[in-house]
């Protein structure tokens, strides 16, 4: 059984949210103006050093040595913050996932290509250090093997065209790399790579005259226009555009320019910036999540080859947005579930309208209750991914959550049992109604209780599944014992046994509803342990849970269920 406060990946970019209470502010004196100044490239190189380090081999790692060339610099910091595991797992799975050019592929055609470049650039880049950490190699991962490449590996005489002054010279070893296209950037875009100390390193260069291995020889390799007097050697170095070019004969292109030269080069050493939502989902995750919600999943099983998955969905009524009509509040929630393999591929979707009336009368109480939604879906046993989405139709406000989903394979052959469900309501329902709507689950309706809070006036709902008992061959019976343990600070505190004379046994399978009162019981915090025997087997099967005993609270009001087309 899986239960959360449904705040997995989006806690974590809320703590700059956190405020002090407005009571502390009160008592405390005024403090002296300590605003926050920005960070210096130090500071930040020495935070994202720390935070590196934090993050150990697991999450720094992918970070450091799979993806810099193709995260985005929110996306980074936001990986930067995460605190667990689980939540660095969610991300890099939802970072591929948004950059899948085919969502609903079992194939990430999109990662696949990128740890293929990283490989191509490790085998032909690398120059005392890997390939992808040089410049060639960082080009190509960002954007792909270039549409044509003039190389040069070993420099020679090379004849300058007109916008560089013009004559020939003789280069160190370079590379032009020329792409038709660079989403982002533009068209026809050439990006030239130098090898300035014969080591192999070639590093990239905006300026077309860095290769001039001649630059600082006197006489030799002069320009056209040196030639011809219109100007000095002297002069390439005082150029105010970057370069280190001789003067050109006649006008300056447009690639020249220093203002788009500057730009280009550091655009195409950046990620591009198709994948903005990504980042905006992060966003969502802080910034619109006005509704909280808490969830649980339980396991059942249906067949040998499938499991009744009941996803429980807990909503605080004050996150609600209600609107009063005839002295009726109303609000409504529209909300949609997608299941997923961890390859992508979407398994099941369902969506549902949540309305939720209250008299003028019970209004304000109402509020401090919550509203609950179930929705069961057949899976078979396996890992998957839950995504959940709850919209308020008033307020526009967002719920999100999701969660990895691991559907346990059940025994065929030996005793097992489903999860232990808590409950504050458990009934039988008629023949006409097993197995269909919301909390039912088979012949009964089970209410799951999601705190795992109980009044002291409540009973405490169990419920709970045995698969696989054995068949006496004589009676054709089944003969199990039941056993209900209640521990505080592991010291029993109840205990109860049910025998199979009081168990109504007969087939495979057996349902075991109980509603043990709790009224004995102090407030605080306990452990139920039920443990199943199968007296032919020997067999043992124990499934436990925690709970909380509170005092008696007021009396509340039961939230009215309206029918979404009413």
């Amino acid at each position: 059984m899986g239960r959360s406060r449904g705040r997995l990946l989006f806690v974590v970019f809320s703590v700059s949210l956190s405020w002090p209470s407005l009571s502390s502010a009160q008592d405390q004196p005024a403090p002296q103006d300590n605003s926050a100044r920005p960070l210096g490239a130090k500071e930040l190189k020495k935070r994202d050093k720390r935070l590196l380090k934090e993050l150990g081999s697991q999450g720094g790692d992918w970070l450091r040595d799979e993806v810099p060339e193709v995260i985005t610099e929110a996306e980074r910091l936001a990986f930067l913050r995460l605190s667990t595991n689980e939540e660095r797992e969610q991300f890099i799975e939802i970072f591929w996932q948004k950059r899948n050019p085919e969502p609903d592929s079992p194939n990430n055609t999109a990662r696949e290509e990128h740890y293929r470049r990283l490989a191509y650039a490790d085998e032909h880049f690398a120059s005392g250090v890997a390939g992808r950490n040089t410049d060639r190699g960082r080009i190509y991962i960002i954007w792909g093997p270039p549409d044509e490449i003039e190389s040069h590996p070993t420099g020679g005489t090379y004849d300058r065209p007109s916008e560089q002054g013009g004559g020939s010279t003789t280069t160190s070893p370079w590379e032009m790399w020329r792409y038709r296209h660079l989403e982002g950037i533009g068209e026809n875009i050439e990006i030239e790579f130098v090898d300035t100390s014969g080591s192999g390193e070639y590093h990239i260069t905006r300026d077309p005259c860095e290769k001039d291995a001649l630059a600082h020889v006197p006489v030799a390799g002069s320009s056209l226009s040196e030639l011809l007097g219109r100007s000095s050697r002297a002069g390439r170095f005082t150029n105010t555009n970057g370069t280190t070019c001789p003067m050109p004969l006649g006008g300056t292109p447009a690639s020249m320019d220093e203002f788009a030269n500057l730009d280009r080069y550091f655009r195409v050493q950046r990620p591009p910036e198709r994948f903005k939502d990504l980042a905006e989902l992060v966003t969502i995750r802080v910034v619109r999540n006005q509704i909280h919600m808490d969830y649980q999943t339980d396991f059942l099983r249906v067949t040998s080859n499938t499991v009744l998955v009941p996803i429980t969905v807990q909503v605080p009524n004050r996150d609600l947005r209600f609107q009063s009509k005839q002295g009726v509040h109303s609000a409504v929630l529209n909300l949609y579930g997608r299941i997923t393999t961890p390859g992508g591929i979407v398994v099941q979707t369902f969506e549902d309208v949540i309305a939720r009336d209250f008299p003028e009368s019970l209004f304000q109480s109402s509020l401090n209750l919550s509203s609950i939604y179930q929705k069961s879906i057949p899976l078979r046993s396996g890992l998957y991914r839950l995504d959940l989405v709850v919209k308020d139709t008033l307020s526009g406000n967002l719920g999100v959550f999701n969660t990895a989903l691991r559907v346990p394979r059940f025994e065929d052959d030996k005793l097992d049992a489903s999860s232990l469900i808590l409950a504050d309501q458990i009934q039988t329902v008629p023949s006409s109604q097993t197995g269909t709507g919301q909390f039912v689950l088979d012949s009964y309706k089970v209410r799951p209780r999601l705190s795992q809070e109980f009044s002291s006036t409540e009973k405490l709902g169990v419920f709970l599944q045995l698969y696989n008992l054995k068949r006496d061959e004589t009676s054709h019976k089944t003969n199990v014992s039941v056993a209900y343990r209640i521990t505080k600070d592991q010291q029993e505190i109840w205990r109860a046994v049910e025998t199979a004379d009081r168990l109504h046994q007969g087939s495979e399978q057996l349902t075991i509803e109980r509603l043990i009162p709790v009224a004995s019981l102090l407030p605080g915090r306990y452990a139920i342990e039920v443990t199943a025997i199968d007296l032919l087997t020997n067999y043992t099967v124990i499934r436990t849970a925690d709970f909380t005993v509170k005092p008696a609270p007021p009396s509340k009001p039961a939230a009215t269920v309206r029918p979404p087309n009413s």
